[in-house]
């Protein structure tokens, strides 16, 4: 029998053209599951990260054909516990609820992020409700569906069997209302249909792509835009499909990059020049949102027990909101 493992390792390159001046630290975060900013950076100063065969601080800018390698400590798997999180829930009853998942928060514990998930904080929302009457850690497979931790928005969980397998049937059967808004890059046609397989890459397995048809999963995609800047827009996306990375991978494929997305390749100016001081507020605007612009606006569906139809909607957050601000200030300055 072979011994069980007690390092993880990752290895990455930079691609030419698309993560040229990101941080050490916010590149790592994007591409590594469950890692956070402040994990990486003690990472980092550990001497377990390396670039270029070297150790760099936080702060080293990436370069095209950047060679990264990262080999961490396996930890043993802790046990999950409850945590009192500030949760954004908008709709509650017995037998669910509907959760405005901030940006940055991972909705399941795993290695890197055993703590402050949404399902820790949701063990200790229900105990404080005085639980149920099966362990409340019965929860965790209550979460119905699942969004990156970059992607802020709504999110519907469980609170019983009965409601998880009936949830879970009519996501499977696409008798959802779902759509996202999305700052992309560069100016689409109104609207559109995406269609395209959806696999690991062949060139990097820790990504989704587009691939040939009889490879992958099938994917459909619907969009249409809502309001056009300088080589930028506001877009409303619905999934007809719910594949991993869905949205970040359709839209990267046809050439509109999700705005700030790191792993994806929006994390780089794709249209117009990059040059003075455009070049200055887009990468401070990439920087500061620190994130995917990606956001799970509406969530409708029929509720299991009453049978009515319930319809939720949710504000775009602070950080997406300035970066929109700033996108209308600018999106007829000469640069």
């Amino acid at each position: 029998m072979s011994e069980r493992p007690t390092t993880t390792v990752y290895e990455f390159k930079v691609p030419s053209g698309q993560h040229e001046s990101i941080r050490l630290d916010v590149y790592i975060t994007s591409f590594v599951e469950n890692a956070t900013r402040s994990k990486v950076q003690e990472a980092i100063k550990k001497g377990y990260i390396w670039v270029n065969g070297k150790h760099e601080k936080a702060s080293y800018k990436m370069l095209p054909g950047d060679q990264i390698y990262i080999e961490l400590p396996i930890q043993p798997t802790p046990e999950v516990i409850s945590e009192k999180l500030p949760l954004d829930i908008i709709y509650e009853d017995t037998d669910l609820l509907v959760v405005n998942k901030a940006a940055g928060m991972v909705v399941h514990p795993a290695y890197g992020n055993w703590t402050g998930t949404l399902v820790n904080g949701l063990m200790h929302h229900v105990e404080e409700l005085g639980g149920r009457e099966d362990d409340p850690s019965d929860l965790r497979p209550g979460i119905v569906h699942r969004l990156d931790k970059d992607t802020s928005g709504l999110l519907v969980v469980a609170k019983n069997n009965h409601t998880l397998a009936a949830l879970s049937t009519k996501f499977a059967e696409k008798d959802v209302e779902r759509s996202y808004w999305a700052m992309v890059w560069g100016n689409p046609p109104e609207e559109g249909t995406i269609e395209g397989n959806i696999g690991r890459s062949k060139h990097d397995r820790k990504l989704m792509a587009v691939l040939p048809e009889g490879r992958g999963r099938h994917a459909v995609t619907h969009y249409k835009v809502l309001e056009y800047f300088d080589y930028l827009s506001l877009v409303e996306v619905h999934l007809e499909t719910g594949r991993t990375h869905q949205i970040r991978v359709h839209m990267g494929h046809i050439g509109h990059h999700i705005f700030g997305d790191i792993t994806y390749g929006g994390a780089s100016v794709r249209f117009g020049p990059n040059t003075g001081n455009r070049k200055v507020l887009f990468h401070q605007l990439i920087t500061d949102l620190g994130r995917q612009a990606l956001h799970a606006k509406t969530l409708g569906f029929e509720h299991p027990s009453t049978r009515k139809k319930i319809r939720f909607e949710s504000d775009l957050p602070d950080d997406m909101q300035r970066v929109m601000g700033a996108f209308r200030e600018h999106c007829s300055a000469e640069y």
